[in-house]
């Protein structure tokens, strides 16, 4: 499998993701079918005899939760017959739960090609595929099992589940609706419809289902995690934690084990556990879990509990998204404190950011990195660091510097932001701005350059920020990147005039934090532009989403404490969230400032 190059829109901060998936390719019936045809006499006499009892061996590892070894038997078996479906199909069962999807995607499509008739294989492999995002291969695998077993629950459910995942919402409630008609009591349908309502922003119904669920079933675990999803939006955080407690012992795979520990790590920090909270965060880097990244990097890790890090060289790593390089960076100079006068610290965030960062932090040496998805997992390399004289001594990942300088709320230091823009350019875009004539000059962000799955939920239409764009006395300007031009006509077929300043407002982020800073105001959703705003100390209003963690138990947002928030009361809550925008934009304008 070959390494793709990854743009930084393709990588994000963690969501807990909803659980609907069906099915265990390791479950006792799953390895019984297989067991089966391992016992068939027609295959035996085909197969060599040395092969198959590797092969049984290999399914005895398996039934034990001995992957790895399960996993060297029947690479055991196919040296001995390469041409061998079930090898395969056991190998990649193997490797699907020992956290390499990658090459068991590439094992299960083997199998797939050499036992092309076995409807099963299908399954396991569209069910990866879907838990992979390779959703249209999902698709087809899943009508393809159906068409040969049109009343399986389990494939019915996850076709679903991929509909879902595409958006496709009408579709997947409309398959779950026909299946739910002959099994009404299925806990699985009924916790595959509430995902497809929460992944909406619609909690209230969503909860309503899974309690469906937990009604035909209490110990469905998946039912229970995505309860707690749902309960935590709308307002109810420690019943959430006790849901995901509760979960946990019945997780059906190391990837739902993750994805709940995920979850509830954010609800530590939700309730201001913060200690807890960061410690448990580390579990974003579980293999398990496929946005999980891995670093390539020839040093070894740095054990804060363990090792003294001063007068090392030092590499953080930055990580996820654009938006939480800028939120983890708040710990740069304490890591800097750290290492001491005889050590040196190097930081690695994305390419666009560095000068932003090198003037915040002159004493450490700042340069960018790069990503690429490699054996369906992201790796993040750090060119200049493999060009450093020497190498470094060790390395962490950007957001484990939380856990060691931000165990309370104490820690966090009170400051306007942290940094740097170009002065030259900041005095560039005032100029610029007095151009447009008088009024108070605001910048707008209303949307993600990535909306696919659950994450439409967190931004608006732009046709709801109508209230605000209308507001006498306000000078609007774009700041949003990508294509927005038919948003922009309609605004000005509306009588708005939105004026775009002559940049990139993607790529040439330099110029987009200097016009922020520049600005009277910068109004969005909690995305790269808005952390930008407020990571370089520009008068900042954010939209916040009912379940963001980044409060931590507080009333203001810890890592930008000059930060101005306007909470949704739930996802839906535009309307209102829009609403005390403008009145509080309309009390701006007319105080001559936002503070």
């Amino acid at each position: 499998m070959s390494a793709v190059e990854l743009s930084p829109e393709q990588i994000h901060a963690f969501a807990p993701a909803a659980q609907g998936v069906a099915g265990d390719s390791a479950s006792p019936e799953a390895i019984r079918k297989l067991s089966r045809q391992l016992a068939n006499p027609r295959l035996a006499a085909k197969a060599q005899r040395k092969a198959l009892d590797k092969l049984k061996a290999a399914l005895v590892a398996v039934r034990a939760g001995a992957f790895e070894l399960g996993a060297k038997r029947a690479l055991e078996a196919l040296n001995m017959d390469e041409t061998s479906g079930l090898a395969w199909h056991v190998l990649a069962i193997c490797r699907e739960k020992s956290g390499d999807l990658g090459q068991a995607l590439l094992a299960y499509e083997a199998a797939l090609k050499l036992l092309p008739n076995e409807t099963y294989v299908a399954h396991d492999l569209g069910r990866l595929a879907q838990q992979m995002g390779y959703l249209d291969i999902a698709e087809k695998l899943l009508l393809k099992y159906l068409a040969a077993d049109p009343g399986h629950i389990e494939a019915t459910n996850n076709l679903a589940c991929v509909l879902r995942d595409q958006k496709r919402y009408g579709d997947a409630v409309e398959t779950l609706r026909a299946m739910l008609g002959v099994e009404p009591e299925s806990p699985v349908l009924w916790n595959t419809l509430g995902t497809v309502l929460s992944d909406q922003g619609d909690m209230d119904t969503a909860l309503t289902f899974f309690e469906e669920a937990l009604r035909h079933d209490p110990a469905f675990a998946k039912a229970r995690y995505n309860r707690a999803n749902a309960r935590q939006p709308l307002g109810d955080a420690h019943g959430a934690l006790e849901d995901i407690d509760a979960a946990l012992p019945g997780a059906e795979s190391p990837y739902e084990r993750a994805m709940m520990t995920m979850a509830r790590a954010m609800l530590l920090m939700t309730l201001g556990r913060i200690s807890e909270g960061f410690e448990a965060y580390e579990v974003r880097l579980d293999p398990h879990l496929p946005e999980s990244m891995r670093v390539a990097v020839n040093a070894p890790r740095w054990d804060p509990k363990t090792e003294d890090v001063r007068g090392k060289r030092l590499l953080i790593v930055g990580e996820q998204g654009i938006a939480d390089e800028m939120v983890f960076g708040t710990c740069i100079a304490d890591a800097i404190e750290a290492v001491g006068p005889e050590g040196r610290i190097y930081v690695a965030v994305e390419p666009r950011l560095t000068g932003l960062f090198q003037r915040a932090f002159p004493a450490a040496v700042v340069g960018g990195h790069r990503s690429v998805k490699l054996e369906g997992r992201i790796t993040r390399y750090v060119p200049f660091a493999e060009e450093l004289e020497g190498g470094v001594d060790t390395w962490i990942p950007m957001a484990s510097l939380l856990a060691v300088y931000r165990p309370s709320i104490d820690a966090f230091p009170d400051r306007r932001g942290y940094l740097v823009p170009d002065a030259g350019k900041v005095a560039h875009w005032k100029a610029e701005l007095e151009k447009l004539g008088p009024g108070f000059k605001v910048g707008l962000h209303w949307k993600s350059l990535v909306l696919s799955g659950s994450r439409a939920r967190y931004f608006s239409s732009f046709e709801r920020w109508a209230p605000v764009l209308t507001t006498p006395g306000a000078v609007m300007v774009n700041l949003q990147c990508g294509d927005v031009s038919e948003d922009l006509a309609a605004a000005e077929a509306a009588g708005v005039s939105i004026w775009t300043p002559p940049i990139d407002l993607r790529n040439d982020l330099e110029d987009v934090a200097a016009l922020s800073a520049a600005l009277d105001l910068v109004i969005g959703p909690g995305i790269a532009g808005t952390n930008l705003a407020a990571a370089v100390g520009a008068n900042t209003w954010m939209i916040t989403a009912p379940d963001d963690w980044h409060y931590l138990a507080t009333d203001k947002y810890p890592f930008y404490p000059h930060l101005r928030f306007f909470r949704r009361d739930s996802f839906a809550d535009w309307e209102g969230a829009i609403g005390r925008i403008r009145t509080a934009l309309d009390e701006a304008v007319a105080a001559g400032n936002t503070r």
